[in-house]
């Protein structure tokens, strides 16, 4: 399970979004709202922000998206119990939402509107929401026994849109690269064939290279936005490192080679020693029969 949260200031936006009927829409629940329509949720979220007009962005959006491989499983119930979860433990308690199941993508899925206007007036905190939430995640994941998806592997590139899309093919693009080259110039050269563009941040006015920015279709990402393993610093160990087992399976090889030439030079000197021997021994047993012969003889 993973999930998106944004806030914003516009309810009608989000409400819209939430209940396009494009998207198969399922209201599952709605804690102190009116549901009627699309415009008695939005009076109903606009009319509790009166309540502390100092919060400049009263709108709390979450999606909560589920693994395919979870779907037998995701019943409205069970997802019901998973956001009520949720929300508890990112601390939106206490306020207006409403719950919606999309049945538009291949993947389950809910989205919560919340009000970040609680019902006392006081504002719902948004500080370390990404941090919270991707822990949060984690737990509940573990917790209701849902699927690990790995990471970026799982992405459907052609359904995202800019600038994730641009993003993603960057990814794959130095996954697949990086560990094939042992310096910088390989990696620049194989990435330009790909369209992607490099670019060094310096400290101050020193050489010295501090960060690294990916450009493509005029788009630029930082290397530890694109993925934490591509900050500068990785990717230069990592480069470091290719080339250092490069040079120990050189190293490898060699030694196989001296070994072998060893094995011939000690091969041949073995023979040589043996035929030796099978001269010397053959000139003595002449050298007996001789003697036999001679001895034979009468003196």
């Amino acid at each position: 399970m993973i999930a998106k949260i944004t806030t914003g200031r516009d309810f009608a936006g989000v409400v819209n979004y939430i209940l396009d009927v494009k998207k198969a829409v399922e209201i599952l629940m709605g804690e102190g709202i009116r549901l009627k329509n699309a415009n008695s949720i939005t009076k109903s979220f606009v009319s509790q922000t009166e309540l502390n007009l100092r919060v400049t962005k009263p709108v709390g959006h979450i999606s909560l998206d589920f693994s395919i491989q979870d779907k037998a499983k995701l019943s409205n119930e069970f997802m019901l119990k998973v956001a009520d979860d949720y929300l508890t433990r990112m601390g939106v308690v206490n306020t207006q939402f409403v719950i919606a199941r999309h049945f538009d993508k291949e993947h389950p899925h809910i989205h919560i509107i919340y009000n970040r206007v609680d019902n006392n007036g006081k504002t719902i905190s948004s500080r370390n929401d990404r941090y919270r939430n991707e822990k949060i995640c984690k737990e509940l994941t573990r917790k209701y026994d849902l699927y690990f998806a790995q990471g970026k592997e799982n992405v459907k590139i052609h359904r995202l849109k800019e600038p994730d899309k641009t993003k993603y093919e960057i990814y794959y693009s130095l996954k697949e690269i990086v560990p094939q080259c042992k310096n910088w110039s390989e990696l620049e050269a194989s990435l330009k064939a790909e369209g992607i563009a490099v670019r060094y941040k310096y400290r101050g006015n020193t050489q010295v290279v501090q960060g690294i920015t990916f450009i493509k279709n005029n788009l630029k990402f930082n290397g530890s936005k694109v993925d934490r393993q591509f900050s500068y610093s990785k990717i230069n160990y990592r480069l470091e490192q290719n080339k250092l087992q490069e040079y120990i399976e050189a190293s490898k090889n060699l030694s196989h080679v001296y070994s072998f030439q060893q094995l011939i030079k000690e091969g041949f000197y073995q023979a040589a020693k043996d035929e030796q021997k099978q001269r010397n021994k053959g000139n003595y047993h002449r050298i007996k029969r001789q003697k036999k012969k001679r001895d034979g003889r009468k003196i």
